[in-house]
């Protein structure tokens, strides 16, 4: 971060001061009596002369000896801080600028406005001389009192994290996220990554799960994806979840391996789902993903198969199948009907099958039928209803969490 130069001030009364002689009144900027005693003055005048030549060392060793002299006064203490900090801002010495700037900013001659410039500077100064304490210390009061710039939080935020304090890094920067969501408006990725990267550091996996997840909606990545279906595979114990967890990895583009490709296939042949295991398959081989000529091989014969059962329900089976399900009581033939046209990508007539077996009741899997139903809304451009849908997915823990990763979807999308 570059320094900006907040000094105006100090400039302006050097200047006064060359132009009109030290003794020369200086217009009053505050309440407490301008007196200096002559002794201290004429090293101050010394310290000012030497400024004016670019003789900053001596300028130093002057205002050393002034403020070193009997008969101190507010003012005369004053006008040498001003006048060290006028030099040490010259020569880039910010070391010794940062005390003597907090000197001059609480000091009873600092009008409001110099208070906020000194306060804003202090912040930046010490950000760049590392001292990351007390670049937040003045960041933030900078940023309660209203004196900031749009870029002060991102000082204190890297501020906090640079100084390794990872707790403060997440309380700060998720405050500044949740504010912006509350307002509608979208956080920076500076502030989510700073947050996730603190919560690796603290091995705090809830912190982490819920910053990528943030990351997901508002800045979706390939890798977060991959963790947060690689943290999902872990709780899944079947077929018919691990087919629900291809899909979703598959929607997002994170499937990379053969093997995963032929997996979602032959799970979704299992289910009666041809039309899905064709669209999965035929991307896979159009991508060159299998470079095994034995792994192509297999695929391509899945593909066969799926292609066969697929031109039957096409050719009019399916539509048979469905109005024999809608005589049915039970829902489960509907949603049957629903899941093969949703692997056919006609997800109107997924919906309306899949709503009519979830109305009927006696499933065998509500809470997959209401993801199913989800994903088949948001497919076809509904995200409210989707999002209603994956809001009922109840029962089976690793069906909600993938309810739930859908939802982020739906809203990344959105």
């Amino acid at each position: 971060m570059k320094l900006k130069s907040p000094l105006v001030p100090a400039l302006a009364l050097s200047a006064a001061l060359v132009g009109v002689g030290f003794f020369a009144a200086v217009p009053a900027r505050a309440a407490p009596p301008q007196k200096l005693d002559r002794a201290v003055g004429l090293k101050l005048q010394a310290a000012q002369k030497d400024i004016q030549k670019g003789n900053f060392a001596a300028a130093e060793t002057a205002l050393d000896q002034a403020s070193a002299l009997p008969k101190q006064t507010p003012y005369s203490r004053h006008v040498a801080t001003q006048l060290y900090v006028f030099a040490y801002e010259k020569t880039h010495d910010y070391v010794k600028l940062a005390p003597k700037l907090e000197e001059l900013r609480s000091d009873a001659y600092a009008t409001p406005a110099e208070q906020a410039q000194y306060t804003t500077a202090l912040a930046q100064i010490y950000y760049q001389l590392k001292n990351y304490p007390k670049a937040i210390q003045f960041g933030t009061i900078a940023i309660q009192k209203g004196w900031a710039d749009p870029q002060m939080p991102t000082l204190v935020g890297q501020a906090y994290y640079l100084s390794n304090n990872w707790r403060g890094t997440v309380q700060y920067e998720g405050g500044l996220i949740k504010s912006a969501i509350s307002k509608g408006q979208k956080p920076t990725k500076q502030a989510l990554q700073l947050v996730q990267s603190a919560c690796q550091h603290l091995n705090d996996q809830n912190c982490l799960l819920n910053a990528i997840e943030q990351l997901v909606v508002y800045y979706p990545q390939p890798q977060y994806w991959q963790y947060l279906i690689y943290k999902t595979m872990q709780s899944v114990k079947s077929d018919s979840n691990l087919l629900q967890t291809y899909r979703l990895a598959f929607n997002v583009g994170v499937m990379q391996q053969p093997h995963e490709f032929t997996n979602y296939a032959e799970l979704a042949i299992e289910a009666n789902d041809p039309g899905e295991a064709e669209q999965v398959l035929n991307k896979a081989l159009q991508a060159n993903v299998y470079t095994d000529p034995h792994a192509r091989a297999k695929a391509e014969r899945i593909l066969g198969d799926a292609k066969r059962k697929a031109s039957k329900d096409l050719a009019g089976g399916l539509a048979s199948t469905a109005a024999a399900a809608a005589r049915q009581s039970s829902g489960q033939s509907d949603v049957n009907v629903g899941l093969a046209y949703f692997g056919y990508q006609q997800y109107d007539k997924a919906v309306t099958e899949l709503t009519q077996g979830l109305s009927k009741g006696h499933l065998k899997n509500p809470a997959e039928a209401n993801l199913l139903l989800g994903i088949a809304q948001l497919k076809s451009g509904n995200k409210a209803a989707a999002l209603k849908a994956f809001g009922a997915v109840q029962g089976d823990p690793t069906l909600q969490r993938l309810a739930s990763l859908w939802s982020l979807q739906a809203k990344s999308a959105a």
